[in-house]
This record gives structure tokens, C-alpha cells and sequence, in this order.
């Protein structure tokens, strides 16, 4: 089948090269000359695992190709997907202004029956919106699906092509018919196409990710309680994690949230609520309790060393917003790196991947190291943003002889209690005991 992926962010470009991974013929596009350009030379622009080798394999079989032309890239395409980008706007609400700009570019163009698919994460009511855009000028018959992403960075081309559902929202059994064909390869094992109106669709991502936030959320409060009553917050998670009824996943608690999706979706849908005059209490909360515990260990570090952090010199252990990818929107890190220069800190970074996009941040503000070691040299603390599989197991001995104190303070409860104690390091985490070396 011959597709169109308009946009190569993140969602795109996995769309597109997953799609190609399955036979079809992909034409992604994107308006950014040089990301463009890149592409076509065989460079991935984003950092996901995986990704790198189906890219090479399919441009190979010249199965994906790429253009900024919409003209050139949608040019007998049966279907065409939007992966574009909705930031919030100022009142929080998802910014439509690239879809409904290529809606509107759209509608003359398309010279046969096509099917437009909303993969952005969009407002309930987008694909109404987009189907008038693109009727005000089509001649031909097409159909507007919603089909939002269930994408995780860092495991997005697994998601991809294993998906544990793939929800579609059409009215249309034409359109149903073809997304069926087309999503066929992908749900061989028996995991659902779960079918819906184009509104539901749309929620269904919203309320997805929202339900996610408040989990972590809910287990940051937990972590918080768990401080103030001396209880262990992992013995926590664990005793309410068996419960099928909970799960094990998303309760670990940490300094917060980001990312490119819960930030946004999660003021997207409150905004969507209060639009239809319903006030979104519980997200309100889950949005209030991320924004303070990103910054949470701050006053810790402060009060360690007296009060000031003037001069002192803080090694900090991870950028992007998780781990196994480059992107550092809404991340965590970024918060404190801010806080720290405020007090009059010095920073001393490492990311595995995620240390050339905080450079168009922070510019020579803070100095970037290419290993850990590296970072901690010198380091009255270590702070500890994102939890990479390398920050793990490190090798404690090397670490005492590079710091000028043993004192560690993690805002992804990275180590075992017990290990710090063994190691004589000071420790401060997240609902835990404070070790004291």
C-alpha cells in the first residue's frame, strides 16, 4: 500500500519506518529542509532504539523515501497520516494550527479516495475539524480516522510493531475496511483493533495518558507520606503492585513526570473538560503534585550543605526526560539544572544521549561531560535525574577516589538502601530512609 507520514518527529518517523518495515511504500514529510536533507542521506534525526537498522533496511529497498513537497509526497497515497505536533498553548489547550494547516493544504490536492488519519494526540472534535478543512476544497471522496499513538519513547519501534492495541476511530466501513488491511500485519497474535467513533478515539488517548500521570502522582504523595511516617515507599509499591486490580507498573516513585506527552495531555484534557464546563478535579491535583515534585530534593540539598549552594559543585547524572532517548521536553533535570545555577551552583553533566539537545538549552551555563566518572570529578554531590542503566552499577571505589564527598542524592531511588550503606555514602531518595554514611 502506498502511504504518506506528514511529519518526522518522533511518531513519524517510527510510523513511517515501521510501515515500510511491512512492504507498504512510505513517503514521509516534513517542511524542515535540513532535517529533510539529513534523511535522505541515510542519518536518523532522533535517538530511538531499534530504529536506526529498519531505517537503513527499508530506504535500502527503497520502501521510504522523503520530500518537503506535500504535493510529491502524498501523490497516489492511500492513506495519509498526520503526525504532527499540538503544544499547549498558553490556556493549556492543544495547539491545532499544523493539522488544520495541512487539512487546508490537503483538500485540493488529493485526486482519488483517500483515507486522512489523525495520529496526533488532538482534541476531542479535531477530526471534525479537519474534515471540514479538507472539504472546503476536495473534489474527490476521502475519510478522516482518528488514530492516536500509543508510542513509548525508548521502546517505540517494539510498540510499533507489537502493539497491545491499536484503537481506530471511523464511522466509515470503507475507511474501517483499509485500516484493517493495512494494521493486519502488525496484530497477528491476536492483540485487538479496537474499533470506535472518531470522538472516543480521541478521548481514549487523552484519558490513557491522564490515568498514567495520576498513578505516578498518586505514588509521589505515597512517597512523600511515606517520609513524614517513616514508612519505605518500595514496600509500598510492591505490597500494592500485586494486586491485579493496580498493577506493577508506573508506581515508582521519583521528581515527577515529562516528557512530550503526560505534561501536555494531562492540561490538554483539563482544558477539554473545562471548555465542556466540567471542572477536572483530580487533574488539577495530578498537575499541582508533578510541578512541586519535580523540584522536591532541592531544599534537601540546600539544608545538606547549610543552606547555600553557592559555589558548590553538583554532578548531574542524566538529562532526558527517561531513559533510551534524546528528548528532554518537560524534563525533570532541566528544573533542577535552573535551580541550581540560581543558587549560585556549578554543573557538571552526563547523558548518554540527551547532552547535545541541553546544549541548545544551557548553552556553556553548565559544562557536559561524555562519561559519568567525568561528571562526578571534583562533585561536592551527585543528583541523579534519569535513571539509565549505566548509573546502576557503578564502581563505587572509583567514584570515592573522584568526589570530594560521599553524598548522593537520587531523584529515581536508582539504588538499594543497603548498598549505600555498605559503600559509606550519604544518601538521600524518594520515600526512603536517609542513609547516612
Amino acid at each position: 500500500m502506498k502511504i504518506a507520514v506528514v511529519g518526522t518527529g518522533y511518531v513519524g518517523l517510527v510510523t513511517g519506518t515501521c510501515f515500510a518495515e511491512t512492504g507498504n511504500t512510505v513517503t514521509c514529510i516534513d517542511i524542515d529542509q535540513n532535517k529533510v536533507n539529513k534523511l535522505k542521506s541515510g542519518k536518523v534525526t532522533i535517538y530511538e532504539p531499534g530504529l536506526e537498522q529498519l531505517f537503513e533496511r527499508n530506504i535500502k529497498q527503497e520502501r521510504l523515501s522523503f520530500t518537503t513537497k506535500l504535493s510529491e509526497g502524498i501523490k497516489d497515497a492511500k492513506v495519509i497520516f498526520l503526525a504532527l505536533p499540538t503544544p499547549p498553548g498558553e490556556d493549556g489547550a492543544a495547539d491545532l494550527k499544523y493539522v488544520l494547516k495541512v487539512a487546508d493544504d490537503l483538500g485540493p490536492l488529493l485526486e482519488d479516495y483517500t483515507v486522512i488519519v489523525d495520529e496526533s494526540t488532538v482534541p476531542v472534535g479535531t477530526a471534525d475539524k479537519v474534515r471540514q478543512r479538507i472539504a472546503a476544497k476536495a473534489k474527490v471522496e476521502f475519510d478522516v480516522v482518528s488514530n492516536p499513538e500509543f508510542l513509548r519513547e525508548g521502546v517505540a519501534v517494539d510498540d510499533f510493531m507489537k502493539p497491545e492495541r491499536v484503537v481506530i476511530g471511523t464511522t466509515s466501513t470503507k475507511a474501517r475496511k483499509l485500516m484493517e488491511t493495512l494494521y493486519a500485519p502488525y496484530v497477528r497474535q491476536g492483540n485487538p483493533l479496537v474499533f470506535m467513533d472518531e470522538r472516543s478515539a480521541e478521548l481514549t488517548k487523552y484519558a490513557a495518558n491522564s490515568f498514567l500521570a495520576t498513578k505516578i502522582s498518586f505514588m509521589n504523595e505515597i512517597a512523600n507520606l511515606c517520609e513524614l511516617v517513616g514508612a519505605d515507599v518500595d514496600a509500598v509499591r510492591k505490597g500494592i503492585g500485586t494486586d491485579s486490580r493496580i498493577g506493577k507498573r508506573f508506581l515508582f516513585p521519583g521528581i515527577g513526570y515529562g516528557g512530550s506527552c503526560f505534561p501536555k495531555d494531562v492540561q490538554a484534557l483539563a482544558k477539554s473538560a473545562a471548555d465542556a464546563q466540567y471542572e477536572f478535579k483530580i487533574l488539577k491535583a495530578v498537575m499541582d503534585v508533578n510541578t512541586t515534585q519535580k523540584t522536591k530534593l532541592i531544599d534537601r540539598i540546600k539544608k545538606y550543605f547549610g543552606g547555600s549552594l553557592k559555589g558548590k559543585t553538583i554532578a548531574v547524572w542524566g538529562l532526558s526526560f527517561k531513559p533510551h532517548t534524546d528528548d528532554i521536553r518537560e524534563a525533570p533535570a532541566l528544573y533542577n539544572i535552573e535551580e541550581f545555577l540560581k543558587e549560585g551552583a556549578i554543573v557538571k553533566a552526563h547523558d548518554p544521549e540527551a547532552m547535545e539537545n541541553v546544549k541548545q538549552l544551557f548553552d556553556s551555563k553548565i559544562s557536559y561531560f561524555d562519561s559519568a566518572y567525568d561528571a562526578a570529578e571534583g562533585a561536592d554531590a551527585i543528583f541523579i535525574a534519569t535513571e539509565w542503566p549505566e548509573f546502576r552499577t557503578p564502581d563505587f571505589e572509583k567514584l570515592t577516589s573522584l568526589v570530594k564527598a560521599r553524598v548522593i542524592f537520587d531523584g529515581r531511588n536508582v539504588y538499594e538502601l543497603d548498598v549505600m550503606k555498605e559503600q559509606g555514602f550519604t544518601y538521600f531518595s524518594i520515600g526512603r530512609e536517609v542513609v547516612n554514611g
